[in-house]
């Protein structure tokens, strides 16, 4: 699979990703779009979820949709063990599997990429981009986790500041890692241009059992603000 060429007009629907280097190894899925633009999206899970977590399946469809390529990673802590959450330790290490997977896209699609993730997964993301803007084109952040549940004044808002990338910031109005209000007041502290989607009555999984519209919402979002 590694040296197929991704993006070219031959595709199927899903297919197994995996791409080694130096510094590890990159596990996915692929979303092949039947009509591929040459644009790519990476998108991570959350810190108790996997690389099938029904969010990033439902991403990730909307995106190949759109005739983007999408790969949802197991990030490298998931790869190390297969179930709980990761420890502090293995942040450093998930944003470099992040840099990994969206090196080895941009070697198959050739125009632009985009990162996104769900929790843990997005706020890996936009801690990556915020310090190196230049991996992607923009970034979805769904259901950002911009505080532990009921503990609003430890925000995670830090790295916002220097986040220079167009961001989409998707998420549910009954989410206790952000309430909308407090998600409007954070994506405030961001200098590049940004948009905020609430998902009606849903909470942090946005509501993706139900019937997932938002996803569909969300990619339009994101490309209607990268123009």
């Amino acid at each position: 699979m590694a040296g197929a060429a991704l993006c070219s007009s031959v595709v199927t629907d899903l297919e197994p990703f995996e791409a080694r280097d130096a510094d590890g190894a990159v596990r996915g899925v692929l979303h092949r779009p039947s009509a591929p633009t040459g644009d790519g999206a990476v998108l991570a899970h959350g810190a108790g979820s996997n690389r099938d977590s029904p969010v990033l399946r439902a991403v990730a469809a909307a995106f190949a949709a759109r005739g983007i390529a999408a790969l949802r990673i197991d990030l490298p802590f998931r790869q190390a063990r297969p179930k709980g959450p990761p420890s502090p330790v293995w942040a450093p290490r998930d944003r470099d599997g992040l840099r990994g997977a969206l090196a080895a896209l941009a070697r198959r699609c050739p125009r632009r990429l985009v990162l996104g993730g769900h929790s843990y997964g997005g706020r890996q993301a936009s801690m990556l981009l915020a310090d190196a803007p230049g991996l992607a084109h923009g970034l979805l952040l769904l259901a950002y986790p911009l505080h532990p549940p009921g503990r609003p004044e430890r925000r995670r808002t830090e790295h916002l500041i220097t986040l220079r990338t167009p961001t989409v910031f998707v998420q549910g109005t009954r989410d206790p890692f952000g309430f909308v209000d407090e998600l409007e007041e954070a994506r405030g502290l961001v200098p590049a241009p940004t948009r905020l989607l609430s998902v009606r009555d849903a909470g942090h999984d946005l509501g993706v059992r139900g019937n997932g519209s938002f996803a569909q919402a969300a990619v339009a979002e994101l490309l209607a603000l990268l123009g």
